[in-house]
């Protein structure tokens, strides 16, 4: 089986625009969550939660103005006419990514041995909202020609594709906030199969509109104690924690064969040693509370990567703020862990969720948070999680409360689960 590494990483996030901005304020333990509650439209008055991670596009304060979003940066006029907001994230974080990596490929055996793997959750509700209004007033007629192009999930590793001219794999998982996990996992799987040499592989979301705040409100998934308090909103593993929040952004790695990084002399990350699925089988939105499907992932990972419990430096957990998610979770690694290959003291594991910080990104969730698993291999800092004063999910874990923590990490784990029972863990480690 081919050994596969990470050359490259590029992210859009509501902490910044690039990699080192959105580290730079995660290690510092800022916040990226802000109130939507002043929104023009009056569709935002009557929902319960008015607070989202949303991407800056307005310098001022925090930003200076290399670290906002403009598509104009990445894209001409007529591509953003053409894309959805998610795949223009994908197309920016993907050109961070390929630059990062040095990877620019000409010749026709290295564009056939390129592919992307990049999904969305929910991609593009704003389309499927407008036209649909548009479709019921006005008819046929008035329906736009790029509708169908800009819902579809494919359209962001499309778009890519073309843009580059790579003709190897081209794939798009959509397995709601797991997805982002999954196009990594399956991207190291094509390379380790042998059926590319180089993809580009992670997750995009942008879907900060009213429907998906009333959708996730009225099936009481959403925080909304802290709609006047928007940075203390998500609250991982916390006794007072109520719910997530809703992110956008974009994260993408370029995963590569090690010898094919080792041949053109490129910087090499991590390795991607290990990935596991399960699924829960048990309920629409809620997982196992005794987080066997977590476990169950997080096992077939560490097997995948011939690793033991107790070489594991650091988790990043999915946990998204919710009471029975997080408990679940932390349940699932502390059964883990405290395995007869594990640890002998449950302080010795250290987790932490880093939506305190950046929110939920959703189908990019996996994706942003894959690649600060493999920063904390690069840097040695474990990021913090925000908001935990009190955690509540009876574990004596190091949670890394509030505060980043140095630490030498060789081994780390990323999880991501979603609706429908759909569970991911990834395995990256220090190359050897």
């Amino acid at each position: 089986m081919r050994r596969v590494v990470i050359t490259g990483l590029g992210a859009i996030t509501p902490l910044g625009i690039g990699v080192r901005s959105t580290w730079k304020r995660l290690i510092a333990g800022e916040s990226g969550i802000v109130s939507v509650a002043s929104s023009s439209s009056p569709k935002w008055k009557d929902l319960t939660s008015t607070v989202a991670g949303i991407v800056p596009s307005v310098t001022g304060g925090r930003f200076s103005d290399h670290e906002i979003w403009r598509a104009s940066d990445y894209l001409t006029p007529s591509d953003q006419r053409r894309m959805s907001r998610f795949a223009q994230y994908a197309i920016a974080a993907s050109e961070m990514a390929l630059k990062d990596s040095g990877w620019d490929p000409k010749t026709e055996d290295q564009v056939n041995a390129t592919g992307v793997c990049l999904g969305s959750g929910i991609g593009n509700l704003h389309d499927f909202y407008e036209t649909s209004i548009t479709f019921h007033q006005d008819g046929y007629k008035k329906v736009s020609p790029l509708f169908v192009p800009k819902i579809l999930i494919n359209l962001g590793a499309g778009h890519l594709a073309t843009r580059h001219g790579f003709r190897g794999p081209n794939h798009s998982a959509t397995t709601a906030c797991t997805t982002g996990a999954h196009s990594i996992g399956d991207a190291a799987r094509f390379i380790a199969f042998g059926d590319a040499d180089v993809m580009l592989a992670g997750g995009a979301e942008s879907c900060i509109h009213p429907l998906t705040f009333a959708g996730f409100g009225r099936s009481r998934s959403l925080s909304t104690k802290f709609n006047d308090r928007p940075e203390e909103s998500c609250r991982p593993f916390d006794a007072d924690r109520d719910g997530f929040v809703v992110a956008e952004g974009a994260a993408v790695m370029v995963l590569e064969e090690l010898n094919h990084a080792k041949a053109r002399g490129t910087n090499i990350l991590a390795e991607v040693r290990g990935y596991g699925c399960s699924g829960d089988a048990y309920h629409m939105t809620a997982p196992r509370a005794d987080g066997s499907g977590a476990l169950a992932a997080m096992k077939r990972a560490l097997k995948n990567a011939r690793v033991k419990p107790g070489e594991v430096d650091y988790i990043n957990a999915h946990a998204t703020g919710t009471q029975v998610g997080d408990a679940a979770e932390a349940a699932a690694i502390r059964t883990l862990m405290m395995s007869e290959e594990g640890v002998d003291d449950e302080s010795k594991v250290t987790v932490s969720s880093t939506k305190g910080s950046h929110g939920h990104l959703l189908g990019a969730a996996g994706a942003i948070e894959s690649l600060i698993s493999v920063m904390t291999i690069v840097e040695g800092v474990i990021p913090p999680t925000l908001n935990l004063h009190k955690p509540n999910v009876g574990t004596n874990f190091n949670f890394v409360p509030l505060q980043a923590q140095e630490k030498k990490v060789k081994i780390a784990i990323s999880n991501s689960f979603g609706f429908g029972g759909t569970n991911a863990s990834l395995v990256f480690s220090r190359l050897e």
